[in-house]
């Protein structure tokens, strides 16, 4: 359909043209010149919303001529995308000896060299030609990146941000080709911010392929480690566990975040008295905790399946199988501490709800002191608007019976609030000589 259009508008202004071109006016080449901008803005109009593969598919079907009008009007950040996708003679008749580049993203291949893990970056498709690696870590690709990547190496790679469409069963498989796939939620935890990244494992011919949205701390220590350690890695899986095991430690490094800031708000909790400003930022605080306590406790659970998964598909060796057992330790380990964070954030947001009740029933105690004080100086007052009041005090001057009035009223008011102040003082010796009886 939008071909259709594609060659409707390059037909129409070649036939405009050719009119202007054969007839005789005056300013014929400005004519000729805003004819052309005319139809060229109609035609960038069109396929600035289009995807890639189907502009590459109207470039493949086009004649040379139009190929090159229609590509001088592609949008320049969608130009890469549309070299990926066109075909090697398309894109030499287009733009000669450019190479579609990885803009954004970022392409990293690992080959194992003197038993270390070397990285060997990926900046063109030439790049991947002339090494082995056994681990390719693609991250925040384009799709007509990662279907290149994914032909050149005979499969297809997924999309990450697709593992959370997936059922739970779905999410670790073995193909009948023997790739192995997964996808796991892998913890970013940020400065007021913490967030679970999905992440594409595939396993495929001695090759390990990551896929994700951004950057990850596990990922860049996994690289460190395997950098500067002769023999940490032998081969995809170890990547894959050790990848794993990084997590469960960032994991645990995150709880020992937690321990900390809840000490901090434990201790604010357990004070004398807070005021409600001071417990809404508590709840806050507890909040953020509690949420980020979850993430942990439903990544670990992610990772424990995952091991799981590999352990059961027979895949690896005797040494990777004590080592998952020993990530699988460490991961049941730190079930009982997210548990244990889980008790203590219930008991601090208790002891928080708790603080803002007493502050409340103290402006209530506060109201129901002044209700009370100001009761019998109302019925004196209903007493004083009735005409007996004016019958009692015939002939007294009307500024001396109001004024004993109302001295009267105030003298009520007064003995009213100090008895109220004596019973609370003598209930709260009572208590705290209860208190300090108690064993």
């Amino acid at each position: 359909m939008h071909l259709d259009k594609v060659k409707d508008i390059l037909a129409r202004q070649k036939t405009i043209e050719n009119m202007v071109h054969v007839q005789s006016m005056p300013r014929q080449e400005m004519v000729e010149t805003l004819v052309q901008r005319q139809h060229l803005a109609e035609l960038k109009n069109l396929l600035e919303p289009l995807p890639a593969e189907e502009i590459a598919t109207m470039l493949e079907a086009l004649d040379q001529d139009a190929a090159r009008i229609v590509w001088s009007q592609i949008p320049e950040e969608l130009a890469n995308n549309v070299l990926w996708e066109v075909s090697d003679a398309c894109r030499e008749q287009l733009v000669g000896d450019r190479e579609p580049s990885f803009d954004e993203s970022q392409i990293c291949a690992f080959a194992l060299m003197d038993g270390k893990l070397r990285q060997v970056s990926i900046a063109s498709r030439k790049d991947l030609e002339s090494i082995k690696p056994i681990w390719i870590d693609l991250i925040n690709v384009t799709k007509a990146e990662r279907n290149f990547v994914g032909s050149h190496f005979g499969l297809t790679l997924p999309d990450p941000g697709d593992a959370t469409d997936l059922e739970v069963s779905s999410r670790f498989q073995v193909k009948t080709s023997g790739e192995i796939l997964l996808h796991s939620n892998f913890l970013l935890d940020r400065a007021g911010s913490a967030r679970s990244i999905p992440v594409a494992f595939i396993l495929n011919r001695g090759i390990l392929f990551t896929l994700r949205s951004e950057e990850l701390p596990v990922f860049r220590l996994q690289r460190l480690r395997a950098h500067a350690q002769p023999g940490y890695v032998t081969d995809c899986f170890d990547v894959v566990l050790d990848l794993y095991g990084a997590d469960v430690e960032y994991s645990a490094d995150s709880l020992e975040d937690i321990y900390t800031t809840l000490g901090n708000v434990g201790r604010q909790v357990l004070s004398e008295a807070i005021t409600d400003t001071e417990a809404a930022a508590i709840l806050g605080d507890i909040a953020e905790e509690e949420d980020l306590n979850g993430r942990i406790r439903g990544n670990i659970l992610d990772t424990q399946r995952a091991i799981n998964f590999l352990m059961r598909s027979r895949v690896l060796s005797n040494e990777q199988h004590e080592e998952s057992r020993q990530v699988l330790r460490n991961i049941e380990s730190l079930n009982s501490h997210t548990s244990f964070l889980f008790d203590k954030i219930n008991f601090l947001m208790d002891a928080t709800i708790g603080f803002i009740n007493i502050n409340q029933n103290r402006r209530i105690n506060k109201l129901t002191v002044f209700g009370v004080v100001f009761m019998p100086i109302n019925i004196l007052a209903g007493m004083g608007g009735m005409s007996e009041f004016s019958m009692m005090t015939q002939g007294v001057p009307w500024p001396v019976a109001y004024g004993a009035f109302f001295g009267v009223s105030c003298l009520l008011g007064g003995v009213t609030f100090f008895a109220l102040r004596y019973f609370e003082k003598r209930e709260g010796k009572g208590a705290k000589i209860v208190s300090v009886r108690r064993p």
